[in-house]
């Protein structure tokens, strides 16, 4: 026998191929998280787009001019919007730039601790500890004016990654379904599309409930910072409190440049920073591990400790991405266990059919699973 003889060598062509297909997708992987975006964008817009094709003055029950129309709609609103807070948020951004060398200078001489223990009352004890903390730490503390630079610079790649996110989900809203079917009837047989597009549908519906469940949680962490900056008087706090809950999308990165922004405004305005500080941590405490688990878990059918365990696992394997994509991945992961579950009883009685007739025992087929056959969309069902 010739070594390597044809399974020795097809087992590893096979290896190869995998390993170079995850080569290649871990080489793009930036490019491929802009496209996994792109569809949670394509997602969170989606019924907006329905209710326009199906309530559109011009163009009712069309895909492309409802698509269209929403996106007029969101650059009209994105103008208001900038109309209305842009000259503010450009006084105050300038007045902060302005403070800011001030401020750090400040912190690395351990003279803010003066300041602060003047507008709050500290006793000379509380003073002294941490003006000799701020003194003690004052290499990090200089450090910080190069780390704001480096993240200013790596902020500016990413806006420019992130405009193309609404590009790319022009074509999914409106092209989704075609897309589907053509990478569907590209990668399975015939006899298996049908199975194929049940667990697309299923995946569908889990995209769409992991996307509502983020609405609700933006929408809960926007009246939050609306309450808490308005009980702490904090200038901006209705414009703080849209743009903390959109910032909500973004995992851990969201909240802190939320938290950063918050802080600033509050330092440079004297409000009651140091309040806003302990309720923005009480509430990250009880978002992440309270009602976040509990929306999560509900709505796409996950335990919420299982939620918390992805959350943890995705952080320490891909870090803020990780946390991002933890649930949706274990949502998708469960979907296609339980399809793939559910083909083997159909199996063992395909299997089983001919036997018993050869032998001419009756046969008993085992059922189709119920949640197998609900999970087939009419159309499926037909091939």
């Amino acid at each position: 026998m010739s070594f390597p003889d044809r399974r020795t060598t097809d087992v590893l062509l096979t290896i190869a191929f995998f390993v170079s297909l995850c080569a290649v997708i871990y080489s793009a992987r930036r490019i491929l998280l802009i496209f996994v975006f792109a569809v949670f964008f394509a997602y969170l817009i989606n019924p907006i787009v329905k209710f326009m094709q199906a309530h559109s003055l011009f163009f009712r029950n069309l895909r492309g001019p409802a698509v269209v129309e929403v996106y007029i709609a969101l650059v009209l609103l994105t103008v208001a919007v900038g109309y209305a807070f842009a000259p503010r948020i450009a006084t105050n951004t300038a007045k902060l730039v302005d403070e800011v060398p001030a401020v750090l200078d400040g912190l690395a001489t351990g003279d803010i601790a003066t300041q602060l223990a003047t507008e709050y009352g500290w006793s000379e004890a509380t003073e002294f500890r941490f003006k000799t903390f701020l003194v003690r730490h004052r290499g990090g503390i200089q450090d910080l004016a190069g780390s704001v630079d480096r993240f200013l610079v790596n902020a500016a790649h990413v806006i420019g990654y992130v405009l193309l996110i609404p590009i790319l989900a022009i074509f999914l809203l409106r092209d989704g379904d075609y897309i589907a079917k053509t990478f569907i009837q590209a990668l399975f047989p015939a006899d298996r599309r049908a199975q194929a597009r049940a667990a697309a549908h299923e995946l569908h519906i889990v995209l769409a409930k992991y996307i509502s469940a983020q609405v609700v949680l933006c929408i809960l962490s926007s009246a939050f910072y609306l309450g808490s900056l308005v009980a702490v008087r904090c200038p901006h706090a209705v414009a703080l409190a849209v743009l903390g809950g959109c910032l909500e999308f973004i995992p851990v990165a969201g909240w802190l440049t939320t938290f950063a922004a918050v802080v600033s405004v509050a330092i440079v305005s004297h409000a009651h920073w140091i309040w806003i500080a302990v309720l923005f941590a009480l509430w990250r405490m009880l978002q992440d591990y309270l009602f976040c688990p509990r929306i999560m878990g509900r709505n796409l059918r996950i335990h919420p400790h299982a939620a918390i365990c992805a959350i943890l696992v995705g952080a320490e394997v891909g870090g803020i991405v990780g946390v991002y994509l933890a649930i949706p991945v274990m949502a998708s992961v469960r979907v296609i266990w339980q399809m793939c579950a559910a083909r083997e009883p159909m199996a063992t009685e395909s299997r089983r059919g001919p036997a018993a007739a050869t032998t001419g025992l009756p046969t008993s087929p085992t059922p189709r699973p119920v949640a197998y056959v609900e999970a087939i969309p009419a159309h499926a069902k037909a091939d």
